[in-house]
């Protein structure tokens, strides 16, 4: 189902009321998810973090949720979260910072996610306004956190390019064993770690500067998180062939060369 997002206005939602959503089904073709600095240092101790790049753009960093487009390996089939952290974009569901004619970013909702109601007071749902016209608490806090997510997006963005500038970043080799024979995961970036000792003082001075040793540690540390993903990809494999299915599933020939909640409205 296609979105529709729509601004968030006493005139179309004052008689309308949201829930949270109670399923991770809708992203479960989300396989990289872009996550921001404030969740770095939590998302790292539960997902491999990587960087992709698109010509005349700045890299984007990005939480590695599956192998293939199109597969999270992080939702089971009744959508369930497997995983110890949620990026913050999908937690945002049904709400998100969008553009207005004028340019301004405004709070909108996606009417087509299911998650609006027609009626305010439905049970458990929360109203998006209060009955003197105010936006509700519940939504104010929605309008902190997107708020806090867009406002970092420039930030992470100009550290994973200082990362770029310098070098840093190679192809991230990985391996998948398909039906019809191994395959290399295509577009996925890392730091390559022996390139790092190499730098000059300079330019170590100019990442810091730029904010991308955090962005640069929690990457190195993250990829302690890929075998993990090996093992989500056979296990839903497995339950796969067990309903006659091929997948395509990891083999486990990683590239491991680094190693040596979801709660709506927090980071962490």
């Amino acid at each position: 189902m296609n979105a529709d997002f729509h601004a968030v206005t006493r005139e179309r939602h004052a008689q309308r009321s949201w829930r949270k959503f109670s399923s991770y089904q809708w992203a479960a073709g989300a396989n990289l998810v872009p996550i921001v600095a404030p969740e770095l240092a939590t998302a790292a101790m539960h997902l491999p973090i990587g960087f992709v790049h698109k010509e005349g753009e700045p890299p984007l960093t990005v939480a590695v949720l599956g192998f293939e487009p199109g597969v999270n390996l992080f939702v089971a089939a009744d959508g369930r979260w497997l995983g110890g952290y949620v990026p913050a974009m999908l937690r945002m569901r049904p709400f998100a910072l969008l553009p207005a004619p004028d340019g301004k970013l405004v709070l909108c909702v996606d009417e087509a996610a299911g998650e609006v109601r027609e009626l305010p007071g439905a049970p458990g749902t929360e109203p998006f306004f209060t009955p003197e016209g105010e936006l509700a608490p519940a939504v104010k806090q929605v309008m902190e956190f997107v708020s806090r997510v867009e406002d970092n997006k420039a930030p992470t963005a100009a550290a994973a390019a200082a990362l770029k500038e310098h070098g840093l970043l190679v192809p991230w080799k990985i391996t998948l064993q398909t039906d019809a024979g191994p395959r290399e995961v295509e577009g996925l970036l890392k730091v390559e770690e022996a390139k790092i000792a190499g730098l000059p003082d300079e330019a170590f001075l100019a990442l810091r500067r730029a904010h991308a040793l955090p962005l640069l540690y929690a990457h190195l540390l993250s990829s302690q998180n890929m075998p993990l993903l090996g093992q989500l990809a056979r296990a839903r494999a497995a339950a796969l062939k067990q309903q006659n299915v091929m997948p395509v599933t990891a083999n486990g020939e990683l590239d491991l060369s680094f190693m040596n909640g979801g709660d709506t409205l927090r980071f962490s």
